[in-house]
């Protein structure tokens, strides 16, 4: 009988951690990173819970910046401190910084070619299919829970269809979300 439990990789080295975010950064643009970020960290490797995972999602979301670079540096640094911080975000922003200066200087000619905008929209409709698939993962957390599920489709309703300014739904929103989360506390329920 197999044991059909997923069980961690080795813990990473500073190397590795540059190379994995090395080649995250390399191989995804547009959007969609926390996707393959929660594959390679929960999925694949199990070093972080899906629960952490998404914790620190929401807190490098919450934070000034590119969620990305944010992430990173949860990560690097929940895995290896501090150096594990740096590294990350060497590897999610060198590489792909040096690539994009590199194929500019080859490649700017090429940018108004018919099949360059066919696979700029191929790979708008991946980086949309794993942004999709992060709120399916978040969906299935909340899915017990009333006030979080109608606050993601408040959400989606307010800025998708009603088209209301961002900063006020994020505002209401969070603020919705502190006073239930504070009264969940408060009771004992968290």
């Amino acid at each position: 009988m197999t044991d059909s439990t997923p069980h961690a990789s080795p813990r990473p080295t500073l190397p590795g951690l540059f190379l994995i975010f090395s080649r995250i950064g390399l191989t995804s643009f547009g959007g969609g990173l926390s996707g393959w970020l929660l594959r390679e960290f929960v999925q694949n490797r199990n070093w972080i819970s899906e629960e952490d995972f998404l914790n620190g999602l929401a807190i490098s979301q919450a934070l000034p910046g590119i969620n990305v670079k944010n992430m990173a540096i949860w990560i690097g640094h929940r895995l290896l401190g501090w150096r594990g911080a740096a590294v990350a975000v060497a590897g999610i922003v060198v590489p792909p910084a040096f690539l994009i200066v590199v194929l500019g200087t080859l490649i700017g000619a090429l940018l108004f070619h018919p099949l360059t905008q066919v696979l700029i929209a191929g790979a708008a409709a991946a980086a949309t299919g794993l942004s999709l698939s992060m709120g399916v993962v978040t969906a299935r957390r909340v899915r017990r829970q009333v006030l979080p599920l109608l606050l993601m489709v408040a959400t989606f309703v307010a800025i998708g269809m009603l088209r209301l300014p961002l900063v006020w739904v994020v505002l209401v929103g969070g603020g919705v979300s502190v006073i239930y989360e504070y009264v969940a506390i408060r009771r004992g329920r968290r």
